[in-house]
């Protein structure tokens, strides 16, 4: 009797066609969504035939993969959940799968207790499902090859039908699936082991004689100079970002290049035919970096005489570049935050809201972290723009790119002085061992200075200030009781094991400190000169980046007010309002 109909010849009507087929669509897609999981190939065919079971009202569901020589390589099935149980296999003879495997045909029993095929399996059928129990089975293909089949059980329900022609077609839908996964996964597998062979074959090949690890190629960016393994990482770090629109925080100490990084970020990405625009934050007070920023309408302020856009609104559609971001004050901090947060801002004096596409970079050298953990920084704005931070190696990190970016600087100032000069081997030599705690500036400094003073047009060792005596790195940290440390001899110690938030913007604090308490600066020191010119410049440096705010100035120098006040007055520094 056709299942599909009662006795009397008409349709089933317990369950309407329009439900049922609703039901196999959403198995299909629950199915289709496990298979392209990343997954044990075992697992997701487990779960495939638990939504056979759970869904769809098929009771013992099995999916069983044929190896290369026809045996059962994995079995999957549902509803086996006690160990005790005989195996889930015994349940499809193998005269069944044997010819679903010959002929590729599906097969139909409509009760198997009285089909010969299953009078072996009977037992266990009878026993999991009771007596009256049906069959379905389909063939799974791998392009026209049998590896496979996919077979379910149905209870016979007096007061429900099913039609075998749609269990059919769903089942070949669903082998189509799982043909499609398996034969992926074997691929996949193929190439895993031919590359692990590869691999073995090349490392045995290679360990009886040097191996040098091949290099990709880094992205080529103008003014960005090395070859070292760390700035090529930079590098390609960069140039993966450059790609989306993610905020980048650029960390590193002073002088290591973050504005050329940034730009070379911007130069990479899509928006390079729009402007790059940067504002060094801790140049600036508050009050005016907020003009700078956001722009100001006329009469906001005394001053505003016209309407003048902010750096926001002048970076639009490209990238802005917020340099010193962990010098702003926490008031601004907050204003900066929303901006984030909302993408859009008020000029100073306007109420007009304002929306810009920009691209942010941030840049710092110190330590957000422990800022953050001080209440300085707010974690809430670290977190914002703390999205892809890029870390930029110290020059002492990269010592074989001394000597390129040395030959760069030095070809640069033969072409501003119409001049021919060279370095002598010497002269690189010295390079390289010298440890510049000023990084790429102060390599460019020491390049351009021993270039100016040079009597020959090839540049040797004696060439350079170390030789003298009066480096200026040198003459700097060896105010702080650090000692000299130019030409073949090395940093100290705790120099090196020093963080790089503890060179607060390119000087000690302890340099500062020492002359002013301890008169370093006697007459009757040689150096004296050179020194108070260095320390007085560090000073105002320090003045400029507090906004001219000796409270903050003495955090950053690591000096007390009254020991700034004192230097302001020994130097004659006069202090600058805003």
């Amino acid at each position: 009797m056709n299942p599909d109909r009662q006795a009397d010849g008409l349709p089933q009507l317990s369950l309407p066609r329009a439900t049922s087929a609703e039901t196999a669509l959403f198995g299909i897609y629950e199915i289709s969504k496990i298979l392209t999981a990343p997954a044990r190939l075992e697992q997701a065919l487990t779960n495939v035939v638990g939504v056979l079971s759970s869904f769809l009202e098929m009771r013992l569901g099995m999916i069983v993969v044929l190896d290369q020589k026809g045996d059962p390589e994995i079995v999957a099935s549902s509803g086996w959940a006690d160990p005790t149980q005989r195996r889930a296999i015994e349940t499809l003879p193998s005269k069944v799968l044997d010819r679903l495997v010959a002929t590729a045909m599906p097969i139909v029993i409509q009760d198997v207790c009285s089909e010969p095929l299953f009078a072996d399996a009977v037992d266990v059928i009878t026993e999991r499902l009771g007596s009256r129990v049906s069959f379905v089975g389909v063939a799974i293909k791998s392009d026209s090859r049998v590896i496979g089949s996919l077979s379910v059980h149905r209870i016979l329900d007096q007061e429900r039908g099913y039609s075998f022609d749609n269990d059919l077609r769903l089942l070949a839908m669903i082998a189509n699936l799982v043909g499609q996964t398996v034969k992926l996964h074997r691929m996949l597998s193929m190439d895993r082991q031919r590359l692990l062979s590869e691999r073995a074959s090349l490392e045995k090949a290679l360990d009886a004689r040097p191996f040098v690890t091949p290099r990709r190629a880094a992205p080529e960016v103008a003014g960005i100079i090395g070859e070292s393994a760390a700035i090529h990482e930079v590098l390609e770090t960069i140039a993966a970002v450059a790609k989306s629109n993610s905020t980048v925080l650029l960390r590193g100490e002073s002088g290591t290049g973050k504005e050329l990084f940034a730009r070379a970020v911007h130069e990479l990405s899509l928006r390079r035919p729009k402007p790059f625009i940067k504002v060094n934050c801790a140049a600036l007070p508050e009050s005016v970096l907020e003009s700078e920023l956001f722009g100001h309408e006329r009469g906001a302020f005394t001053g505003a005489l016209a309407q003048r856009a902010g750096r926001f609104e002048l970076a639009h559609g490209g990238t802005l570049l917020l340099d010193e971001i962990g010098e702003i004050s926490s008031a601004f901090q907050a204003k900066l935050l929303r901006v984030l947060q909302e993408g859009e801002f008020e000029r100073v004096g306007g109420t007009r809201t304002l929306k810009v596409d920009v691209r942010l970079i941030f840049a710092t050298n110190i330590n957000l972290e422990e800022a953050v953990a001080k209440g300085e920084f707010r974690a809430d704005l670290y977190y914002r723009i703390s999205v892809v931070p890029v870390f930029l190696p110290p020059l002492r990190e990269r010592p074989g790119d001394v000597a390129l970016l040395a030959q760069n600087f030095l070809e640069q100032f033969n072409s501003e002085n119409k001049r021919s000069q060279v370095f002598s081997t010497s002269a690189i030599e010295t390079l390289q061992r010298c440890y510049f705690p000023g990084n790429v500036r102060e390599l460019e400094n020491c390049v351009r200075r021993t270039a100016t003073l040079a009597r020959e047009e090839k540049i040797v060792d004696k060439d350079f200030a170390c030789a003298s005596g009066k480096c200026l790195s040198a003459l700097l940290w060896t105010s702080s009781g650090s000692g000299a440390f130019h030409g073949r001899q090395n940093p100290p110690a705790d120099l090196l094991a020093r963080p790089a938030t503890d060179e607060v913007k390119g000087s000690p604090p302890e340099a500062l400190t020492s002359a002013l308490q301890d008169g370093e600066f006697a007459e009757g020191n040689g150096f004296a000169p050179a020194r108070r010119m260095i320390e007085k410049e560090r000073l105002i440096e320090g003045m400029e980046k507090a906004a001219w705010v000796q409270a903050k100035a003495a955090r950053l120098l690591g000096l007390s007010l009254r020991q700034v006040n004192y230097a302001l007055k020994k130097y004659n520094i006069e202090v600058k309002r805003f």
